[in-house]
């Protein structure tokens, strides 16, 4: 079990969720059950299923849940993608949004080699 409060990635997949509930406050009020729905689910389930797999006992159950996190934000990036050729999104706010996401992704790509290399 790992303590979450001192996980990097899972206090910066909190903050990329505050920025997509941000950003899609100024949707079109159309896309509530749309895009803005999806996105914030992607959003949330970066983070939560990082916060799951942390209070799991094992690692191996750990590194599932960093899977589906990981599912998620490639989810979300694409759901971005869409929203910048929509012009939903300013360039501003994609970039920031982007940039906080790859950092996830990087993350979530050399964690579970970390913990897979523990499991050994």
């Amino acid at each position: 079990m790992h303590n979450l409060k001192d996980l990097i990635i899972w206090k910066k997949a909190m903050q990329l969720a505050t920025i997509i509930y941000s950003i899609t406050d100024k949707f079109p009020k159309d896309e509530k059950y749309g895009i803005v729905s999806q996105m914030r689910r992607c959003a949330v389930s970066i983070a939560s299923n990082i916060a799951e797999g942390a209070g799991r006992e094992s690692k191996k159950e750990f590194l599932n849940f960093l899977s589906i996190s990981s599912g998620s934000s490639y989810d979300l990036e694409t759901q971005l993608y869409i929203s910048e050729d929509l012009e939903y999104i300013n360039k501003e706010k994609l970039t920031e949004a982007m940039n906080l996401l790859e950092e996830i992704q990087k993350m979530n790509y050399t964690l579970p080699k970390k913990l897979g290399e523990m499991l050994k």
